[in-house]
């Protein structure tokens, strides 16, 4: 079911030779794909998003084994599992009895920028927030490598709130424990400030009831703007 749900792909960008297209799945991807499949149905059937499942069938050593691409008012889950060790890497890394529902809550992330991109609001802010300047000294191209930086951090801020509402709406039993996993993955080797610092936003959601909502999108807006300092 999954070969047959999944193979029928969108691919990103530029297209493929036929000969890549069928290449089969791997039990890695099948994993992954497994993994995502709760969050791909429900987006696709409940909340009504464009979303396509790519799987790279080409080797992607370094790459982001679960990322979003954004092509013709689509949003497209990728998937870089071949020859890339990242991929076994980070289901090493989850508790076993957590991968499933974390899986689940890296593709809400993910659909959390496809939220956003839709909506065409990608770097935007709320109204009433003024987004930072960048220091005053540096040279443009730091200028805007900074600008890039704050307004990436805020994006992931944003994708991390919608994977916890989904935890919470679908897992509330293991709230605590995704919430603390992915704290874990945050703080490891931080840099303040940087693309991936979301620490404020994830104090604010240590309690579940923060992100009540009618969907993990509506929970994720408001806990976001509180959370919007600088």
């Amino acid at each position: 079911m999954l070969r047959r749900l999944f193979l029928a792909l969108a691919l990103v960008a530029a297209a493929l030779p036929p000969a890549a297209r069928a290449t089969e799945l791997t039990p890695l991807e099948t994993r992954w794909l497994q993994g995502i499949a709760p969050v791909v149905a429900h987006a696709r059937e409940r909340l009504g998003l464009p979303v396509d499942v790519v799987v790279q069938p080409q080797d992607a050593p370094g790459l982001a084994p679960l990322a979003l691409g954004f092509v013709e008012g689509r949003c497209k889950l990728v998937l870089s599992m071949r020859g890339n060790p990242l991929a076994q890497r980070q289901l090493d890394g989850i508790e076993p009895a957590l991968l499933g529902p974390a899986l689940e809550l890296m593709t809400a992330h993910e659909l959390g920028h496809c939220r956003r991109y839709l909506d065409g609001a990608w770097y935007g802010v709320p109204a009433g927030f003024v987004a930072p300047h960048a220091p005053q000294g540096l040279a443009p191209d730091l200028q805007r490598a900074w600008l890039d930086m704050r307004s990436t951090r805020r994006e992931e801020a944003y994708g991390d709130l919608v994977g916890l509402a989904w935890t919470r709406e679908h897992h509330p039993g293991l709230y605590g424990r995704l919430h603390a996993w992915l704290t874990a993955q945050r703080s490891t080797d931080l840099i303040p400030g940087s693309h991936h610092d979301t620490l404020d936003w994830l104090t604010l959601a240590s309690d579940p009831a923060a992100l009540a909502a009618s969907t993990m999108f509506e929970a994720a807006d408001r806990l976001w703007a509180r959370g919007l300092k600088d």
